[in-house]
């Protein structure tokens, strides 16, 4: 383990090529996809992944955060090998994917995607055409914590590992399979499971009415435009939230959020 005495590797310019794929990986999701990787943010992601076991790549703290007790915790926690570098902090600023920079910064390798799995007797959540990453990360923050493990992303979502979804998930992205660019029509089709999604008219049902104690495959669409019309068909039930007189709909992190702990609560989960 490195020791309190922390060394770090002091660069300045955006011309180094350490420096210049932690700007590659913050602004260009192109990048992140070529390079399998991703950047984190702050203290609180960089330690829920070292507790995940994930390996940090690289590390980058900003000039004026090297001596910050928190991140000198979080840094002494890292194996022997490459100092970390440190960055004046108007380069960092460049550096960081985020509105407020936190002083620290990490590279991880993206997880390698798993099969498309069938998934034939467990409960998992597929989002449709997600364009925020902040409903992105939202949403699976919720999962975990409402104790579902897989999520299914299609093409049209937003990236679930970018740095602004990694932020909004809190963490939680290091307690999910997450699978993205699936084809969900293609991964329903052996589902045994019921297919479930939400919204209004006249083939849809009271909420509170339905069992879901059983497998559900929660299908969530885009903010704007909603489910696409093919995952929509393949739905079994189209479940109706309740909501007051003049209210349209819910925001899609709101509306995942009631599903699940609704879910939750009829499997009788003790806290």
């Amino acid at each position: 383990m490195m020791t309190a005495h922390l060394a770090f590797t002091h660069l300045s310019s955006r011309d180094n090529p350490r420096v210049r794929l932690f700007a590659s990986l913050a602004s260009m999701p192109r990048e992140r996809r070529k390079c399998g990787q991703t950047l984190l943010d702050g203290v609180h992601l960089l330690g829920c992944a070292l507790d995940a076991g994930v390996d940090l790549l690289d590390v980058c703290v900003s000039e004026s955060k090297r001596g910050n007790p928190e991140i000198l915790a979080l840094l002494a926690r890292l194996p022997a090998g490459e100092p970390p570098i440190c960055v004046p902090d108007a380069l960092f600023t460049r550096l960081s994917p985020v509105d407020t920079p936190t002083g620290i910064l990490a590279r991880i390798a993206l997880p390698l995607p798993s099969p498309q799995e069938a998934a034939a007797r467990e409960t998992l959540i597929v989002l449709d055409g997600i364009q925020d990453p902040g409903n992105l990360g939202s949403i699976l923050r919720t999962a975990a914590a409402a104790g579902v493990s897989l999520v299914w992303d299609t093409s049209g979502c937003t990236q679930a590992w970018s740095p602004k979804a990694l932020r909004a998930g809190m963490g939680a992205h290091f307690h999910l399979r997450i699978i993205e660019r699936v084809d969900a029509l293609v991964g329903l089709a052996a589902y045994q499971g019921k297919v479930v999604a939400t919204g209004v008219g006249e083939k849809s049902r009271m909420f509170f009415d339905a069992d879901l104690r059983g497998p559900v495959a929660w299908l969530f669409g885009a903010e704007g435009r909603g489910l696409s019309p093919a995952l929509l068909a393949r739905a079994d039930e189209i479940l109706r939230i309740p909501m007051m007189e003049g209210i349209e709909s819910l925001n899609v992190g709101a509306a995942a959020a009631v599903c699940l702990f609704e879910q939750m609560r009829q499997r009788g989960v003790a806290l």
